[in-house]
């Protein structure tokens, strides 16, 4: 039997600990299997177990506390996949743990804090201290949570730090469980009863009772197990004649789990193909054969779904798991009700929005010996156990969602899912009707297989785009608002004609920017280097990278001048002005202040899919791949703000946004009509989205990136470093550029600020490394932090953060 167990925790910290297990423990832990230790000086965490073993370590071993799970609930697979992402991402185990797992799933102590009855000060108390120990005298065992929240003292910890150095409180450390499951009361005969003598007895005692008499024959006549409020209401009878036979010990009431997700039925099957969709279909079976992964390049509308649809029944009709990656939450809604008519509830949906019980249900029923066939989720689904999977379909595969930023790991889903269906044997599909880049130069050179859609389904036509050139319109004074005449032209006409409208701009809020007029002063944020978002709903500034908020001032601070307005316009702006213009319309907004639940993005589109919204004002969200009858217009209110991005891929990025949101237009009946707004009519990504040339957009994106050695031509790792003195920064990052050029040479680049060079009080600097696509990233990466160890052992450097984004 293993004397000793390593185990990753879910922090960021390199490699594996070593516990010991302590020969009391009820159960011997499994690979994979959840544990309880405690780490640090009183700290307890989860873990999970990465080996067992009777290897001896060179230091003294704390015991495991507890063991969580009877059989393991990470499979071998899943812990593959996890040391392949903390290897290519340039991150730990216990980052990728961290972000793996639900949170119901990860459980950790919480500290409380005590009152020691009987201490005496020896010296006056600081007045934090003074009250810390009287908010402890009305409730003495508190969490730092509550009493930061009665106290109201921001930094709490060294107030408490010294009241338990003076032993005036003392700390105790409690595992907090945080998933509950989902019960409900259910009704059976006692244990007693089981015998038919027995119970012929009970029923004969209850001839002077005829309702309790009634309500027992009712429920033997049912079969088990039997929820207590159907078996009231359909044996038409009172809960008090019910508790009667529970205090006789007849009956008796117990509480049984049971899952969160509705179940819900099959009720059609897919749609039949049409004979261009079933060619695409073959061809891409076909090209499985000779390539695991395959690229499915069709237009929008094209049908890709229904492909996608019958591709599935396959795959599990042979057995086979299936994972439905989406980019973004929102599209989650409208195509889960589409997949659940087929496949009813061999079906599961796990993202984000969902309540972390209903994420952990699902966690576990793909544990179980009844899995769902198929799972349509987010990037986070990448890291749920699948015993069987034989298809993975990445949806939008060009989106910039399935890249994590923040925290680590900053994996790519994409790219992870490809890693995930290689090591499970799966075929994988990428689906967009505009590639990325680098999905489309693999399926070029061979490495995927690759089938074009160039039709839309049933023969209708890509929508007309009408350039407006803004600079013209307003030189002309021919345009006083955000609308050009054309535009607002086109919205009258479409509602006149009750058909519906989708206008994009991709800036939430009111205005990205409070002038004044005076003096020219705009408010910034005092933790980050950017101006303050105004969002007049909210009454509020809003920083978009800390999410810190200010008030709107009613009064320049630096000249007192009261002509404060308003520059530049958001989804906010954008809907008032327009409900001033038309106010017989009914307007709604869809951005992140506007769907921050579950119920309110699916309320939007569920309105706007049955015509109770006129005009649809959204952010990227609105460009997504959904899928609305009667759009007939589309506005993109301003072009310039994705072609001006800082980023080697923003032409790329503006292109697959203005095609996709294009691409809401004329879905089912008349031919869709598209209007771009733009400073720069003549820039050549205008040109290209006019006339649908995604290869035009490719071919010259390549040559310049080829050129500058770029992705794909070459893979880029961005180094960021932070700290709160801009002086240690930027001597930091001079100091290890200098590092770095004496092992890559002239690989690497800058070091430069970033264009946001202070967020949340810490001042960046970024360098960049461009490795060769045949360099092993696992060479890099020792490379890289043996590096990293050495410039932080430096002096003044051993506070600074060095983090790495690969890809």
């Amino acid at each position: 039997m293993p004397q000793f167990a390593d185990v990753i925790l879910p922090l960021p910290l390199q490699g594996a600990f070593t516990y010991a297990l302590p020969p009391e423990l009820a159960a011997q832990p499994q690979v994979g299997s959840r544990v309880i230790v405690p780490f640090g000086s009183r700290k307890f965490y989860t873990a999970i177990v990465v080996r067992l073993h009777d290897e001896t370590p060179p230091y003294s071993t704390k015991p495991i506390s507890e063991v969580l799970d009877e059989k393991p609930i990470i499979l071998p697979e899943q812990l593959r996949l996890w040391k392949w992402l903390a290897e290519y991402y340039l991150c730990t185990l216990g980052d990728v743990f961290k972000a793996a797992l639900p949170s119901g799933l990860k459980l950790e102590s919480e500290s409380t804090i005590l009152l020691n009855e009987g201490w005496e000060a020896e010296s006056p108390l600081s007045p934090n201290e003074e009250k810390i120990w009287r908010a402890l005298g009305k409730k003495s065992e508190q969490t730092l949570l509550s009493l930061q929240k009665e106290t109201g003292i921001k930094s709490i910890l060294p107030a408490v730090k010294n009241l338990l150095e003076k032993g005036a409180v003392r700390m105790k450390e409690e595992i907090r469980r945080t998933y509950k499951p989902k019960t409900v009361t259910c009704v059976r005969l006692a244990e007693a009863y089981h015998d038919e003598t027995r119970l012929h007895e009970a029923l004969d005692s209850l001839r002077k009772s005829p309702k309790q008499e009634a309500l027992l024959t009712f429920f033997l006549g049912l079969e088990a197990p039997i929820e207590k409020q159907r078996l009231l209401k359909e044996a038409n009878c009172s809960d008090a004649i019910l508790r009667e036979l529970c205090q006789k010990g007849i009956l008796e009431t117990y509480a049984k789990p049971v899952e969160r997700a509705k179940s819900v039925h099959q009720e059609e099957g897919a749609s039949p193909l049409t004979p261009v969709q079933q060619k695409a279909m073959e061809s891409i079976v076909e090209q499985w054969k000779t390539h695991n992964v395959c690229l499915l390049h069709g237009v929008t509308s094209s049908g890709k779904t229904e492909i996608y649809i019958h591709l599935m029944q396959k795959a599990i009709e042979e057995g086979k798991q299936v994972l439905f990656m989406l980019p973004e939450i929102v599209l989650t809604a409208q195509l889960t009700e589409r997949l659940r008519r087929v496949f009813g509830s061999r079906m599961g949906v796990y993202h984000s929005r969902y309540p972390d019980n209903e994420r952990v249900e699902l966690y576990q029923k793909m544990l179980s010996d009844k899995p769902y066939d198929i799972v349509v989720g987010v990037r986070s689904s990448l890291f749920l156990p699948f015993r069987n999977l034989g298809l993975l379909i990445i949806d939008e595969e060009h989106e910039t969602s399935f890249k994590q930023q923040d925290p680590a790991p900053r994996y790519h889903a994409r790219n992870a899912a490809l890693v995930l269906a290689k090591q499970a044997g799966a075929k994988a599909l990428l689906g967009s009707a505009t590639p990325s880049l680098e999905s489309y130069h693999n399926a070029l050179i061979g490495k995927y297989g690759l089938v074009t859609l160039k039709t839309r389904f049933a023969g209708m036509q890509l929508p007309n785009i009408e350039v407006i050139d803004v600079q013209e319109m307003r030189r002309k004074k021919l345009m006083s608002s955000f609308f050009s005449p054309q535009l607002l032209g086109r919205i009258r006409k479409a509602l006149e004609q009750k058909q519906q409208v989708i206008l994009f701009q991709n800036r939430r809020g009111y205005a990205p920017v409070l002038e004044c007029k005076a003096c020219g002063w705009t408010p910034r944020c005092q933790s980050c280097d950017v101006s303050l978002t105004v969002h007049r709903g909210f009454r509020q500034m809003v920083c978009h990278y800390c999410g810190k908020t200010y008030n709107i001032p009613q009064m320049c601070p630096n000249c007192e001048s009261t002509e404060l307005s308003s520059r530049g316009y958001g989804t906010e702006r954008i809907e008032e002005q327009l409900q001033a213009m038309l106010p017989e319309a009914r307007i709604a907004r869809m951005d992140l202040d506007t769907t921050r639940s579950r119920q309110n993005y699916e309320q939007i589109l569920h309105d706007f899919e049955d015509g109770k919204t006129d005009i649809l004002i959204g952010t990227q969200m609105v460009t997504k791949g959904l899928d609305f009858d009667r759009v007939s217009l589309v506005g993109i209110l301003s072009a310039d703000t994705m072609l001006a991005q800082p980023d080697f891929r923003s032409y790329e990025r503006a292109f697959q946004l203005m095609e996709q949101v294009a691409g809401r237009a004329g879905r089912k009946g008349s031919v869709g009509h598209v209007v771009l707004q733009t400073r720069d009519a003549g820039n050549a990504i205008v040109r290209q989205v006019v006339n649908h040339d995604y290869e035009g957009m490719y071919a010259e994106q390549a040559e310049e990136r080829e050129l500058f050695r770029y992705p794909p031509f070459c893979r880029v790792v961005f180094i960021y470093l932070k700290h709160r003195d801009e002086k240690v920064v930027e001597r930091l990052s001079a100091d290890f550029a200098k590092l770095l050029r004496q092992v890559f040479g002239e690989r690497v680049l800058g070091p430069d600020t970033p264009p946001v060079g202070r967020v949340q009080l810490m001042h960046i600097r970024k360098l960049i490394l461009k490795m060769e696509l045949t360099a092993p990233m696992s060479a890099v990466r020792e490379r890289l932090l043996a590096l990293q160890e050495q410039v932080l052992q430096m002096p003044g450097y051993h506070s600074a953060q060095v983090y790495y984004d690969v890809d």
